[in-house]
């Protein structure tokens, strides 16, 4: 592929899974043997996830003040972000960072615990439950609890704390919202109308009113962790939620090379978009997302699936990498992180850029549907199917 000065390249990387906080723990993950998934399997039980790991927030966020009127889910995505601006460079540098634009995936804030058990335990006595609803929303809940719920106050924070002062996006609609962030940050970057972008998520698997919602469609596995691709057909296989922060800085190649950035990969191509699946629609999405992407599933490249674990959907997707490519390894990243809804695609294209970037030969992450790979890939296709709707596809290519 021909260089070009508006290639969108990505040039730093912030990560906080299960395995880890930062870049070493998950090239260890995409360069060493099957990786060793951390599961949690008490403190939201009967529900398996995959946990915070250790961390100290001071690292990225000084201030205790700054600290205490955050959540956990607001912590993560600002320290994530701080990683991500260390790692390119940029933390320091106050003249890039007042004109770095930010993008932002987010889920909802806070939630009264309390009041949603309340709710629920009261609403399975009464069938006026509208009513129910109202009286509680209204006599219930504190008013202070609106303003923790701003989707925007990660964006918001990131800026206090970290100084990013450009322009700021903040996307909600869970797995859809991390398609558009990234989507539209690379559209922008590659239209000249940014020149370097901080885009990202965050989520926390541990919050109950999280799981409380995914139960209530019965999304969410029980019981003891399997692999992503084989999850009882039964029980409709099941999301094994995880905690995770991801971001990275996107960049113009011509920006990052005036600066001398080291360049993980060029982001060469990113699709999304929504609909029905019946009657054989999602295939065809994919099969032009893929299409309009740029990847061909030659034998040099490889597919990094953010699939859910829920049983049909997941293996429709594992029917149609087969049948279209068929010489492209697969491999399911949420099956050793758990998904991450709103961060989902932003960590599997860092992990795809690490994984170009180290010319990791990637081990096999799942039992069942993968295979072992002989080299390392040239280009990787990252995909995030959304649990109830929104696809996306991005393509990163090895820097040369």
């Amino acid at each position: 592929m021909a260089k070009s000065s508006n290639d969108v390249v990505v040039t730093g990387i912030g990560l906080v899974t299960s395995f880890g906080v930062g870049i070493e723990p998950h090239v260890a993950m995409l360069t060493g043997g099957q990786p060793e998934v951390r599961i949690d399997s008490e403190v939201c039980a009967p529900y398996p996830v995959h946990p915070l790991p250790e961390i100290d927030w001071k690292d990225q966020i000084p201030k205790r003040g700054d600290q205490r009127q955050m959540e956990n889910w607001q912590r993560l995505g600002v320290y994530a972000a701080g990683l991500a601006l260390d790692d390119a460079g940029m933390k320091e540098n106050e003249e890039l960072c007042a004109t770095m634009d930010m993008i932002v995936a987010a889920g909802g804030g806070e939630r009264d615990i309390a009041v949603d058990s309340l709710i629920v335990n009261e609403a399975r006595q009464r069938n006026d439950r509208e009513i129910l609803l109202n009286e509680k929303l209204t006599t219930e809940l504190r008013p202070t609890l609106f303003l923790a719920q701003l989707a925007n106050l990660v964006a918001g924070n990131i800026s206090i704390v970290h100084k990013v002062a450009g322009s700021s996006r903040t996307f909600m609609g869970e797995e859809a919202a991390g398609i558009s962030a990234v989507a539209t940050a690379y559209a922008r970057i590659l239209a000249g109308q940014s020149s370097h972008t901080l885009v990202g998520g965050s989520f926390v698997a541990e919050r109950r009113d999280i799981l409380l919602m995914m139960e209530s469609v019965h999304a969410l596995s029980r019981g003891d962790w399997a692999p992503l691709w084989d999850r009882p057909a039964n029980e409709d296989g099941g999301m094994i939620m995880g905690t995770v922060g991801a971001f990275v800085v996107l960049e113009s190649r011509e920006h990052a090379e005036a600066r001398g950035a080291h360049i993980y990969a060029v982001l060469s191509g990113v699709e999304g978009d929504r609909g029905k699946r019946d009657d054989g629609r999602f295939e065809q999405r994919l099969e032009r997302l893929f299409k309009d992407a740029g990847f061909t599933g030659a034998s040099n490249e490889a597919i990094l699936s953010g699939a859910t674990g829920l049983t049909d959907i997941t293996m429709r997707e594992a029917a149609f990498v087969k049948e279209h490519f068929p010489s492209a390894p697969l491999r399911g990243y949420t099956g050793v992180t758990g998904h991450a809804m709103e961060a989902n695609f932003t960590l599997g294209i860092a992990l795809a850029a690490l994984a170009l970037d180290k010319q990791a030969v990637l081990p096999v992450f799942n039992s069942g549907g993968e295979q072992p790979m002989s080299a390392p890939a040239e280009k990787i296709a990252v995909t995030t199917v959304g649990h109830q709707r929104g696809e996306g596809v991005a393509v990163l290519s090895a820097e040369k």
